[in-house]
């Protein structure tokens, strides 16, 4: 069977595709960091409910009136709530100020939340825990339910994933907050499931033929990402319209989480494809390789 385009063969440039951005995305975390919300850094967000609209310039004046610089303002609802975000934790006579001066123009105390940078170190250890218990969850499902190099293949492409949303995150200043990781944590979900389809197929057509030689391997490894090809393109694509609706028309509160969403559904889609099969492929023939070189054990003549 002939097909159009060599996946197996060209996997060499999928590697360094990734390797580059990966280099790319781990010089940037290093030298710039994230731009941590004060959902992992320490800060103060005020919830404020008004009887009238708002605008950010004329939210941001208010504060400025009482001596204090908003970091951040989102406005939500009918514009006539605004979540206002500040740097470092506010003090008890600022938040008395605050209390006083919008309970006397809107009628309503704002809600004020906290976040000391215990409770941000805290957060960050949780997120990372959370990503790495899926990991492990998924390591250990994988390996039981197919083969364990397929299991590494997985999670490797599911790491790859989550990694190039937290460079491109770097690279562009957007700030990590707490909808940010659970747009991660759908990452992998998605990603994960979209790898499993593809490595189901390979099981199946693996099971109809003998694969002896590399060059079979590569056959089946092409055919089966063709076959399951339609799928994860139309999977992606309908989820990415989704995706694009919540980034459009959706509260400026989850811009961050859609945006995540987009770039983590663009690399799961790649890696599945690129990436996941063709490491399971390296893997598979360097097996096959040790088992064609083992030596075999002739017993001694008598």
């Amino acid at each position: 069977m002939s097909f159009k385009y060599d996946f197996v063969k060209n996997r060499n440039l999928y590697f360094i595709i990734s390797t580059l951005l990966t280099v790319i995305g781990i010089v940037f975390l290093l030298t710039a960091g994230l731009k941590l919300g004060i959902d992992f850094d320490s800060g103060s967000r005020v919830n404020i409910q008004a009887n009238q609209t708002l605008t950010n310039e004329g939210v941001e004046e208010e504060f400025k009136s009482l001596g204090l610089e908003p970091e951040a303002v989102v406005l939500a609802g009918k514009n006539d709530q605004a979540n206002v975000s500040f740097k470092g934790a506010l003090s008890k006579d600022e938040v008395a100020k605050i209390n006083t001066h919008f309970e006397d123009k809107y009628g309503e105390s704002p809600s004020i939340s906290t976040v000391t940078p215990t409770v941000g170190r805290e957060l960050a250890q949780n997120a990372f825990y959370a990503v790495l218990i899926a990991s492990v969850g998924i390591i250990i499902y994988v390996a039981f339910r197919f083969e364990w190099s397929m299991a590494v293949a997985a999670v490797v492409a599911l790491l790859h994933d989550a990694f190039m949303i937290v460079a491109i995150f770097s690279i562009f200043r957007i700030e990590v907050d707490l909808p940010f990781i659970a747009a991660v944590l759908t990452i992998v979900g998605y990603s994960i499931n979209d790898t499993i389809v593809t490595f189901d197929r390979i099981r199946e057509n693996m099971k109809l033929e003998k694969v002896r030689t590399q060059e079979k391997l590569a056959e089946i490894v092409n055919r089966s990402i063709f076959e399951t090809l339609g799928r994860s393109i139309n999977t992606v694509l309908t989820v990415i319209i989704a995706a694009v609706a919540l980034l459009i028309f959706g509260a400026d509160s989850i811009r961050n989480f859609s945006i995540a969403l987009l770039i983590g559904l663009a690399f799961g889609a790649y890696s599945s494809i690129f990436i996941a099969s063709q490491l399971w492929y390296v893997m598979k023939s360097r097996q096959m390789k040790s088992k064609k070189t083992r030596p075999v054990e002739v017993e001694p003549e008598i």
